[in-house]
């Protein structure tokens, strides 16, 4: 029986060992691809010119490949949407842990569940057709899809997992540092504020790093409400980020060519942008709390 036993454990640990190293192969598969089908255009073209070049002319008689635009659009983009869409996250986190009446709670939280499964291509249509020509006449300018359009959207898209992961994050902390807080004199406010937030600090901190990532990697939706063109970035100027660039024109490049290969090469930056920022939060988190212990 023992033996059975053991067995059996021997065999699922061998499972998920397996379903581990398979996870780890695919990122390495990725990894390795991007680098060979991206390297030939940056050697090509040559660095410099490529991460640094202000103009992308892939089908004009003489070529140009910078993706600096880009690069910039894509970085003031996820910044915008992190600053707009990170405190609304946060503090609807909080309201719905902390003081929102049951009822109101499921609603908000069915609400939000709905937002997390509405596909990428209906928020670009709804702000293709109520936010753009609502910042044009807002604001007064020939065309409402810009970057400003795009921050709102993405802002709107990566609420949900900002919030459903604080959710979690603030549910978990025991409720005890709460009554503890209280009996000290301390506010329901700043308990929330000062016990349970500090205590939930490590799963607030996940969903921000699940709300950048989503933020970057987003292309329909942006691709519907900034314009597209790639234009240096302006608040109200149409703009094109990393990922919609290599959207737009994968469909037309022809095979082997000089621009398909610029494409790959546009992926292999937005991939390593993605590590590196994921890298940075982790390695800052890990720090306060090695600091903090």
């Amino acid at each position: 029986m023992k033996n059975r036993k053991r067995l059996m454990e021997n065999v699922i640990h061998g499972v998920f060992l397996m379903l581990g190293l398979i996870t780890v192969g695919c990122v390495l598969l990725i990894t390795v691809y991007l680098v060979i089908s991206g390297i030939p255009a940056i050697r090509k073209i040559g660095v410099l010119k490529f991460l640094f070049g202000k103009k992308w002319a892939s089908t004009a008689a003489q070529p140009q490949y910078g993706i600096l635009p880009f690069i910039l659009t894509s970085i003031y983009g996820t910044a915008g949407a992190i600053v707009v869409g990170v405190p609304i996250g946060f503090l609807t986190a909080v309201y719905l842990s902390k003081i929102a009446p049951p009822r109101v709670k499921t609603v908000i939280e069915s609400a939000v569940s709905l937002l997390a499964g509405i596909p990428s291509v209906v928020y670009g249509l709804v702000g293709m057709m109520v936010l753009v020509p609502g910042i044009r006449i807002a604001f007064h300018i020939p065309d409402g899809a810009s970057l400003f359009a795009a921050i709102i959207v993405l802002a709107v898209m990566i609420l949900p997992s900002i919030i459903k992961v604080s959710l979690t994050a603030l549910e978990a902390v025991p409720k005890e540092y709460e009554d503890a807080s209280l009996a000290l004199g301390a506010t329901p406010v700043e308990t929330y504020f000062r016990v349970s937030v500090p205590a939930a600090k490590s799963g607030i901190a996940a969903a921000v790093v699940l709300g950048v990532g989503r933020a970057i990697g987003e292309a329909m939706a942006v691709m519907m409400v900034a314009g597209n063109a790639p234009n240096m970035p302006e608040m109200f100027q149409s703009v094109r980020f990393l990922t919609t660039a290599v959207a737009s024109e994968m469909s037309y490049a022809a095979d082997g060519s000089l621009q398909k290969q610029a494409l790959f090469s546009i992926a292999l930056v937005l991939f390593l942008f993605i590590m590196l920022i994921n890298a940075v939060l982790n390695f800052l988190l890990k720090r306060k709390s090695d600091m903090e212990d």
